[in-house]
């Protein structure tokens, strides 16, 4: 069994919310079941969740079934994989067209929701990052 830390919790967290969040906020009538998307504009929404899933499961079987050595390479690898999903979706508003809600009716979560799962993998890369040297020194 892989060694509890707290920066392995911290991953474990971003990992699952990277893993569920865009199927808990996209599978709706809003979204993957909204009869005005055209059924491309669907599609790149399931390659969205597909993708979050992904990652959050390369994350989960990197943190607690992968029995290779536990390294800072690792653990960087792990941060970069739980990191894009969050860093691609802040970039998205920079599309043309693009919006961070539909309507007015809902106050824009994902900057603050990615903004926090990225300071958290940074504190996990952090935390494990100086437990490695000190455990290696």
């Amino acid at each position: 069994m892989p060694k509890i830390t707290t920066g392995r919790v911290l991953l474990t967290l971003t990992s699952l919310v990277t893993m569920t969040g865009a199927y808990i906020a996209d599978w709706n009538k809003t979204h993957i079941y909204n009869p005005n998307w055209p059924p491309h504009a669907k599609f790149h929404n399931a390659q969205t969740m597909s993708m979050g899933a992904a990652l959050g499961l390369i994350g989960l079987y990197l943190l607690w079934v992968h029995r290779g050595a536990w390294t800072r390479s690792l653990v960087q690898v792990i941060v970069v994989a739980e990191s894009l999903y969050w860093i691609t979706q802040l970039s998205a508003i920079l599309y043309p067209g693009t919006a961070l809600v539909d309507g007015d009716w809902v106050p824009p979560i994902q900057p603050a929701l990615a903004t926090t799962m990225l300071a958290l993998n940074a504190l996990a890369y952090f935390l494990e990052h100086r437990r490695l040297e000190h455990h290696t020194a």
